[in-house]
């Protein structure tokens, strides 16, 4: 594994090599992760010329580490009820703002709260039943907003923003949570 500083941190890093066109970079529950497109050889490029990104979001992991001592899971609210909940903010969504959702899946994801296809099918990660309902209620917005626009863009933010002002409280918020979730 290699590593690089920045300021004060040495951050471990490894490469994966796939079929992308650009390189980039990825946290993958606080690793740092260099993603290069197959033909192109040096991470360590990548690395230096985005020091202030890595040291950005190394910060906030490290919060969102932190915060997540004082935050707790809700092992209380069963399967069916889960689901129920889900139908009734989906359904509330639909007809509120004319959201598309086909079909609901309910599976566990490895790096997502849920997803939402272009053809309507929104999947659904089984552990977001154990967070607090508004953050359960922003996630099925958020992906159902991907209904109107596909990519996090203005266009998109402004849609999330008819229904969360605070969006960007609710996705810190959901990063403690998804470190909470690493340790069960």
């Amino acid at each position: 594994m290699q590593k690089v500083k920045v300021d004060n941190m040495v951050i471990p890093y490894s490469v994966s090599r796939r079929t992308v066109k650009y390189p980039r970079l990825e946290f993958k529950t606080g690793d740092l992760v260099v993603v290069l497109p197959k033909g192109k050889k040096s991470a360590r490029e990548v690395v230096e010329k985005h020091k202030n990104w890595i040291r950005e979001k190394k910060q906030a992991i490290n919060d969102a580490m932190l915060k997540s001592r004082k935050k707790r899971l809700n092992f209380k609210r069963s399967e069916e009820s889960f689901r129920n909940l889900v139908a009734k903010y989906v359904r509330e969504f639909k007809e509120k703002y004319g959201f598309l959702a086909k079909n609901i899946f309910f599976r566990k994801m490895n790096s997502k709260w849920a997803s939402h296809s272009s053809k309507g099918n929104l999947t659904i990660n089984d552990t977001l039943r154990f967070l607090p309902e508004r953050l359960v209620r922003y996630v099925l917005f958020h992906e159902l907003a991907h209904s109107r626009e596909r990519k996090h863009n203005k266009k998109f933010w402004k849609i999330v923003e008819l229904e969360f002002k605070d969006h960007q409280k609710m996705e810190k918020e959901l990063m403690i949570y998804w470190f909470i979730l690493q340790k069960v």
